[in-house]
């Protein structure tokens, strides 16, 4: 995004997760924040309450597969028909590729009908590796002007507490560094 701005753009990935989701939905309403969630098809079927919770909340929605599928994975026409699958039930024009892998074939289809949206801060709160103070620590580290920073809505980034500890003082973090958050 322009890195003249001082704005950073807030994603979530893989949700909706009703463990997860409402618990990011009430931290961005207390800081006034709108961020883009891109969701998993099949956990929408699964989820459909926090995914109307996400909308109705003014959030922006994309496409990140059905299954959560790896584009290097899968053929074309069964990466392309996954992705159809998710927009059934979501109805957007923004895609990003799981793990940020797809196929040039991939690409060349989809971004014709979609705006792909990739990241150039992923704060690794998924990470068994990693503990919150240093996702912390990739946030504070190379958020820069026009970042668009992914966290994730996800089982993974909650259950090892990376989420609730890095998220809420991210958002402090980058408020006091002045940054605007926009939606994508």
């Amino acid at each position: 995004m322009d890195p003249n701005e001082k704005a950073i753009y807030l994603t979530f990935d893989d949700g909706p997760i009703p463990e997860v989701t409402p618990w990011v939905l009430d931290l961005l309403d207390k800081h006034g924040i709108k961020a883009t969630f891109f969701m998993v098809g099949g956990n929408i079927r699964k989820h459909p309450d926090e995914f109307r919770m996400v909308v109705e909340r003014g959030h922006r929605i994309g496409n990140h597969t059905y299954n959560h599928l790896r584009g290097f994975e899968y053929n074309f026409k069964d990466y392309i028909a996954n992705v159809d699958k998710a927009n059934e039930v979501m109805q957007t024009d923004l895609f990003r590729p799981p793990h940020g892998h797809m196929g040039w074939t991939q690409y060349m289809m989809l971004k014709h009908r979609f705006k792909i949206v990739m990241w150039d801060l992923v704060t690794r709160d998924y990470s068994k590796k990693l503990r919150g103070p240093q996702v912390l620590a990739n946030v504070m580290r190379y958020a820069r002007n026009g970042s668009i920073i992914t966290f994730h809505d996800s089982l993974k980034s909650w259950a090892n507490g990376n989420l609730q500890y890095a998220l809420p003082r991210a958002i402090e973090f980058l408020k006091e560094e002045g940054y605007e958050f926009k939606l994508l």
